[in-house]
């Protein structure tokens, strides 16, 4: 049986994504000997994953085979990487072991006690939430995560991930590439359950196996199909419910803050949006089964600092709120949207779509939802599909989305270029708005971002 321990050498093909550095820095906090290489390495950019992973003495090479030699026990790979590709086609005719992440990640789950958290969304929100709580508590727990923690980003880290001394390791379990099906967690977690990468129906099978390999299940019984999945309502969680474990009742939105109650403990979340709420309800049901109780949950969630690119707020000029966020699908857009609208009553909302393929698959959902939840007051904005290279058939615009949304009477405008986007919104700025950039996949969004705000 492989295990963890026969790797000691190990070499990350593409391991400036979010996904890989963080496995990459977790096996280097082990003891491992991580090498590395990307895309974006080797050229005349500054790559700034690049110095932060040779900082920590993960060696790092452009994504030309250079760095892969015999002395190598193994190469992981993403599932974005092709078999075509020049590393992995070195790879196999050195005979070097090639494991994909979900298969690494495997590993590493079972050598600690794992919390397995899954779901559409909210999924990196909620592992960086009860990792806070866990740490609270005194529990030196680990993580691996999806997005970087802002507190951990302040420690000069990449905040992905982080090796503690306990025993509990808390990490993201995704369902696009089906890989949440592998993992054997002492506790699995489904947040949700909508569509995005895949159909509901094919949701469910996935849900199910990740239900059917974890020790203790919780669930959300707020969400209409994650609550199919239940095992034990008393582990369970929802808002606004009595038939559950952990309730949130009394949510009061105040600004940039959240004021609400679980199980009549007071919490208070320095950020907005109902789904922050759920998801700080879903890290501290799961905590409680840790054995921290709600007070400590209470104390840590009041301190949550958030993580890098979910409602991220980078500032306020000339009035206007600009806020950045990692949203990318139709829930999570549209979810976006409505906790800004509780701080401004003219939400201006750019998103850059992902994808051909998933752009043209979740086309009417997008337009569904986003027409639920814009007002007359506020304006939808897309640039056109981020396209990330390989064989996509491109055969849908943003514009599409933009004119489907113009037939359901949205404020929507198309801006190709977002290098345009500026010079032409300002007019829509009036005083106290809320610029809200949207998006995800595309390395270059948070510069992006930061370049909207001081161009304003």
């Amino acid at each position: 049986m492989e295990s963890l321990q026969q790797y000691n050498k190990i070499f990350f093909i593409g391991v400036a994504g979010t996904g890989m550095s963080a496995l990459a820095q977790y096996c280097n906090g082990i003891g491992k000997h991580v090498i590395g290489s990307d895309r974006y390495f080797g050229n005349s950019t500054t790559n700034e994953i690049q110095q932060q992973l040779t900082q920590f003495g993960i060696q790092c090479f452009a994504q030309d085979a250079s760095g892969i030699d015999a002395s190598i026990d193994v190469v992981v790979i993403s599932t974005a990487v092709e078999d075509t590709n020049i590393e992995v086609q070195k790879a196999k005719a050195l005979g070097i072991t090639i494991l994909k992440r979900s298969q690494l990640l495997t590993l590493i789950s079972k050598t600690k006690k794992t919390i397995a958290v899954g779901g559409t969304s909210g999924k990196s929100t909620t592992t960086a939430m009860l990792f806070d709580i866990l740490e609270v508590a005194g529990l030196q727990p680990s993580i691996i995560s999806g997005a970087g923690l802002v507190r951990l980003q302040e420690k000069g880290l990449i905040g992905n991930a982080w090796v503690g001394n306990g025993d509990w390791l808390v990490i993201e379990a995704d369902e696009s590439d089906g890989s949440i099906v592998y993992y054997e967690p002492q506790i699995g977690v489904l947040l949700n359950i909508d569509k995005d990468h895949k159909e509901i129906e094919e949701l469910y099978e996935i849900f199910n196996l990740f239900k059917s390999n974890s020790k203790q299940f919780v669930v959300n019984q707020s969400n209409e199909h994650a609550a199919k999945f239940s095992l034990n309502k008393h582990n369970d969680f929802g808002v606004e419910l009595s038939n559950v474990g952990y309730s949130a009742t009394a949510i009061q939105p105040n600004g940039f803050e959240v004021n609400f109650s679980i199980n009549e403990t007071a919490f208070s979340i320095n950020t907005f949006g109902v789904h922050n709420v759920e998801n700080a309800l879903a890290a501290s049901a799961v905590a409680s089964l840790c054995g921290v109780n709600l007070n400590t949950s209470a104390k840590a969630i009041k301190a949550y600092k958030g993580i890098y690119r979910r409602n991220q707020i980078l500032g306020t000029k000339h009035t206007v709120l600009v806020i950045d966020d990692y949203a990318h699908n139709p829930a999570k857009c549209a979810a976006a949207i409505k906790g800004v609208q509780a701080v401004s009553k003219n939400v201006v909302a750019w998103f850059q779509p992902h994808g051909y393929g998933p752009t043209r698959f979740l086309r009417n959902d997008f337009v569904h939802e986003l027409a639920t939840v814009l007002r007359p007051s506020d304006t939808i904005i897309m640039s056109e599909i981020f396209y990330a290279g390989g064989t996509a058939v491109k055969d849908i615009s943003a514009n599409d989305l933009i004119q489907d949304l113009k037939t359901k009477g949205c404020n929507a405008i198309f801006i190709e270029d977002r290098k345009n986007l500026t010079k032409n919104i300002k007019h829509l700025l009036q005083n106290n708005s809320v610029l809200l950039l949207m998006g995800a996949r595309d390395p270059s969004l948070a510069q992006f971002a930061q370049n909207v705000f001081d161009e304003l």
